[in-house]
């Protein structure tokens, strides 16, 4: 008992220090919604903001790069690419740039024609299986993207959304969790979306940073007092 009681002791020590000595490292990985524009806002800033705020350690990790707070804002967002096309790029990036914890917002860049959702979920499949390969502890954190009031073309989101629940609950581990982020409830494209009604506005932005914060903060630990 006693001996069993130091193992813990030493583990969530040797916890701690890895803590404090290496940040969680965070990947943001999805289209022009994920990277941002000239024209619209990108969750990721507002997202920053939120976490250093509340005291958390974290390192955003990839690379792409915009401008955050306080320096360099490492992504893989893409625009104009499909869920499909991350899937090929991902394993590549995540063996340059090693991550603990994947935000995925993808699904956008199809058509409702096209019957995209078995191919989406295909994909998403993947970004999960290289996250896993690359870190067999990573935590993978799926959205159900962001509605649109672009339609016909994205008049498959719901069915995706509902589909994206069904493969987290599959993939999902106690040691390798998949948890599903709620971006698609409350997100109204006719007051979040710039007039393409497709990519989000200032508010639109902090309303998706908003549900990442809240599905992060189980996950990450105070920063260490220097």
């Amino acid at each position: 008992m006693k001996s069993a009681l130091l193992i813990i002791i030493f583990a969530s020590l040797t916890a701690v220090s890895s803590a404090q000595s290496s940040p969680p490292r965070v990947m943001a990985v999805g289209d022009s919604i994920t990277q941002g524009g000239k024209t619209f806002a990108t969750y990721r800033l507002p997202l920053e903001q939120k976490l250093k705020a509340a005291g958390f350690a974290f390192e955003f990790v990839g690379s792409q790069q915009s401008e955050g707070a306080s320096g360099p804002l490492w992504h893989e967002g893409y625009g104009g690419k499909t869920a499909e096309d991350l899937a090929k790029i991902l394993p590549a990036k995540l063996k340059q740039h090693p991550a603990d914890i994947l935000l995925i917002h993808a699904g956008h860049n199809h058509s409702a024609e096209e019957k995209p959702v078995p191919g989406i979920i295909a994909a998403t499949r993947s970004l999960i299986e290289a996250g896993r390969k690359s870190n067999p502890r990573i935590i993978i954190l799926v959205a159900q993207v962001i509605p649109s009031g672009k339609l016909p073309k994205y008049a498959y989101i719901p069915e995706l959304n509902q589909a994206l629940v069904f493969l987290a609950r599959e993939l999902s581990r106690a040691d390798q969790p998949v948890m599903i982020v709620d971006q698609y409830t409350g997100f109204d494209p006719q007051k979040d979306t710039i007039i393409d009604k497709v990519h989000p506005t200032t508010a639109g932005a902090e309303k998706i940073a908003t549900r990442w914060f809240v599905a992060l903060r189980p996950w990450l630990s105070p920063r260490p007092a220097k």
